[in-house]
C-alpha cells in the first residue's frame, strides 16, 4: 500500500488501479452490473478489493441503477462561512425540488477532493456540484452530470462564474474614491476559488486610478480566519502600513479585523476595509464589513437547474455581484 493509501480511505480508482481494469468495472463488479463482467476480470477485481480493504458505500449497492434523488456538492472548506451558506442555500433548493444534499469537503486537499468526487458518485448522485481547488482540472465523473463554481470552463465541462475581477474593481474603486491611496490587498492563494481574478481586479483598478499595486501591498493566505490573522500582522507591520486594505473573502477579513485590534489599529478611522463574499460574517462583525456580495440564492439556483437538466449556464456569462456599504470603509450609515 503505497503513502496516499495510508493518508486516506481507498477509493474506485485505487482499487481499477490496482486490479489493472476501468473505474467502470469496478463498479459493475460491486454493484452487480449493468454489464456483465469476466470470471477472472471480477476475481482480480475482487483481490484488489480485499488487499485494499476496499468497502464499497452500501447505500450505492443497494440503489444499483436507481438514481439516488439527490444531488452532490464539494466544497473546499465547510467551515468558510461563504461555503457553509452555500451548502445551506442548497440544501433548502434541493430539498423543495424533491431532492437530498449530499455534502463532501476536501478540506483544502486535492487527492481528498478526488475522494470525495468519487464518493458521491458512488451513491449514483442525480448531479454533482463541485468547487474545487484545480481550476483547470476535468474531474472523473463517470457521466453525472456536473457544473463547476468559480472555474473556467474546461472541454466538455459547465461552471458558473461570479465576477470575481468585476467585484474587486469594485471595492477598490470604492476605496479609492473615499481618497485613500496606499491600498492593500490580503488575498487567496494562488489558485484558490476566484482569488487569481480578485488580485487581477485589484491590480487592474488601481492601475486605472493612477496608483501602483507595489509588491509590499500584497500578502497571499488560505481562506480562513486564522490564515488572515497572520497575513494581515505581516502586511500591517510593514513600513509603510496601508490606508486601505481589500481583503479577498470574509474569513480572512475577520482575522484581518482582530490583527488590526492586537496592533491598536482603529478600523476605519486608521485602515478602511473592504472584503469579498457578503456573508453573515460581515454582517455581525466589529465593525460591519463593507462587502462584495456574492447572490449566493442566484448561483444555488443556477447550478441545481444546470445538473438537473433543466438550464445550460451561459458560456461567457458571469455571475453579477454588488457592493454593499456598511462601517468598515468609513463611509457613514446609510451612504
Amino acid at each position: 500500500m503505497n503513502d496516499t493509501q495510508r493518508r486516506r480511505a481507498p477509493t474506485r480508482t485505487d482499487v481499477a488501479r490496482l486490479a489493472g481494469v476501468s473505474t467502470a468495472v469496478v463498479s459493475y463488479v460491486t454493484n452487480d452490473g449493468p454489464r456483465p463482467v469476466a470470471a477472472a476480470t471480477r476475481e482480480k477485481v475482487l483481490a484488489a478489493m480485499r488487499e485494499l480493504d476496499y468497502r464499497p458505500n452500501a447505500v450505492a449497492r443497494a440503489l444499483r441503477l436507481q438514481r439516488a434523488q439527490a444531488v452532490g456538492l464539494v466544497v473546499p472548506d465547510v467551515s468558510n462561512t461563504y461555503f457553509g451558506a452555500l451548502a445551506r442555500e442548497l440544501s433548502n433548493q434541493a430539498f423543495t425540488a424533491g431532492y437530498a444534499l449530499l455534502l463532501g469537503d476536501s478540506d483544502d486537499d486535492p487527492d481528498r477532493e478526488q475522494a470525495q468526487i468519487e464518493s458521491l458518485v458512488s451513491h449514483q448522485i442525480d448531479g454533482l456540484i463541485i468547487v474545487s481547488l484545480a481550476p483547470d482540472s476535468v474531474a472523473e465523473v463517470n457521466g453525472t452530470p456536473t457544473v463547476y463554481l468559480n472555474q473556467r470552463s474546461q472541454p466538455g465541462q459547465l461552471s458558473l462564474i461570479v465576477d470575481n475581477e468585476g467585484g474587486a474593481r469594485l471595492a477598490v474603486a470604492h476605496l479609492a474614491g473615499h481618497g485613500l491611496r496606499r491600498i492593500a490587498h490580503l488575498g487567496g492563494r494562488e489558485g484558490a476559488p476566484g482569488a487569481d481574478e480578485r488580485r487581477a481586479g485589484w491590480a487592474a483598478e488601481l492601475a486605472a486610478t493612477g496608483l501602483e499595486a507595489e509588491p509590499a501591498l500584497i500578502v497571499q493566505a488560505e481562506y480562513s480566519r486564522i490564515a488572515g490573522h497572520e497575513a494581515a500582522v505581516e502586511l500591517l507591520t510593514r513600513t509603510p502600513r496601508p490606508d486601505a486594505v481589500f481583503v479577498a473573502s470574509d474569513v480572512q477579513a475577520l482575522g484581518l479585523l482582530a490583527a488590526a485590534r492586537e496592533l491598536g489599529i482603529s478600523v476605519p478611522h486608521d485602515l478602511a476595509v473592504v472584503s469579498f463574499d457578503g456573508t453573515d460574517d460581515a454582517v455581525f462583525s466589529d465593525p460591519p464589513l463593507t462587502a462584495v456580495e456574492q447572490p449566493i440564492p442566484a448561483i444555488a439556483e443556477a447550478a441545481l437547474q444546470a445538473v438537473l437538466g433543466q438550464a445550460t449556464p451561459a458560456a461567457a456569462g458571469l455571475v453579477p455581484v454588488r457592493l454593499v456599504v456598511r462601517a468598515s470603509c468609513g463611509c457613514p450609515p446609510g451612504h
